[in-house]
């Protein structure tokens, strides 16, 4: 009976947390990476197996390009909420306040101060 290691399996993975470790621990983790590797061909060299690496994730090919139709399309998107945006008034007028006159302003106050006055006979304060 043959042994076989597993073609498909993956290398030691590293810890996420790397960016936590110190160069020294980095360069040891990294030493020890290799001596795994090294002990894995020779055991595949006792065993007389070959297996072959895991297959590394497909690279990214540069930057995808968009075609001139598409970046005119985008533009012609643009320019349509812009002027939509413009064709509208920049803000709605407001109304502007009726003024008080002076009589009201001091029937008002009058009235303010007999309620503190009233507030004040009954022991309350502001709090």
């Amino acid at each position: 009976m043959r042994l076989q290691l597993d073609p498909h399996l993956k290398p030691i993975q590293t810890p996420i947390n790397m960016i936590n470790l110190t160069p020294q621990q980095l360069r040891k983790a990294a030493n020890l990476q290799e001596k795994i590797q090294e002990l894995q061909k020779k055991l595949n060299q006792i065993l007389g197996t070959t297996v072959e690496s895991a297959p590394e994730a497909p690279m990214k090919k540069g930057r995808r390009k968009m075609s001139a139709a598409g970046k005119a399309a985008i533009r012609a998107a643009q320019k349509a909420r812009w002027a939509k945006i413009k064709s509208k008034t920049a803000r709605p007028i407001k109304k502007a306040r009726k003024k008080m006159s002076a009589a009201a302003k001091a029937r008002l106050s009058a009235l303010a101060k007999a309620r503190w006055a009233k507030a004040k006979k009954a022991g309350k304060t502001k709090l």
